[in-house]
C-alpha cells in the first residue's frame, strides 16, 4: 500500500493551498483517512480526518480555514487549506486507517510528507 501526497509548496500568509493523497495498492477498504502535521522541533499533531461515512474532524487551530474533503472510489484525500498563516508551516503527512482484506485488521498507513511553508 502507498499514500502518495501532493501540493505542498510556498505560499504568503493568507493565502490557499491544496494538498492531494491517493492510496494504492491492496486496499480491501479505507475507513479514514486524515492529515497530520510536525512543524520543525515540534510532534507530529492531527490536522483534520474525515470518515467514509463523510464525517470530519478538524483541530481547533485549523477551524473554518481548512476544509478536508475525499472520494472514496478513487481513495484519494484532499485538504483545502485557505487564510494560511505563518504558524501552519510544517511538513503534512496523509494518513489512511485501512483493511487489506475482508478478515484483516485495520491498520494505519503514511504517505512521504509533503512541505508547507507560509511567508509572513
Amino acid at each position: 500500500v502507498q499514500l502518495q501526497a501532493s501540493g505542498g509548496g510556498l505560499v504568503q500568509a493568507g493565502g490557499c493551498l491544496r494538498l492531494s493523497c491517493a492510496a494504492s495498492g491492496s486496499i480491501f477498504r479505507i475507513n479514514a483517512m486524515g492529515w497530520y502535521r510536525q512543524a520543525p522541533g515540534k510532534e507530529r499533531e492531527l490536522v483534520a480526518t474525515i470518515t467514509n461515512g463523510g464525517s470530519t474532524n478538524y483541530a481547533d487551530s485549523v477551524k473554518g480555514r481548512f476544509t478536508i474533503s475525499r472520494d472514496n472510489a478513487k481513495n484519494t484525500v484532499w485538504l483545502l487549506m485557505s487564510s494560511l498563516k505563518p504558524e501552519d508551516t510544517a511538513v503534512y503527512y496523509c494518513n489512511a486507517l485501512l483493511e487489506r482484506s475482508r478478515l484483516g485488521g485495520i491498520y494505519p498507513y503514511w504517505g512521504q510528507g509533503t512541505l508547507v511553508t507560509v511567508s509572513s
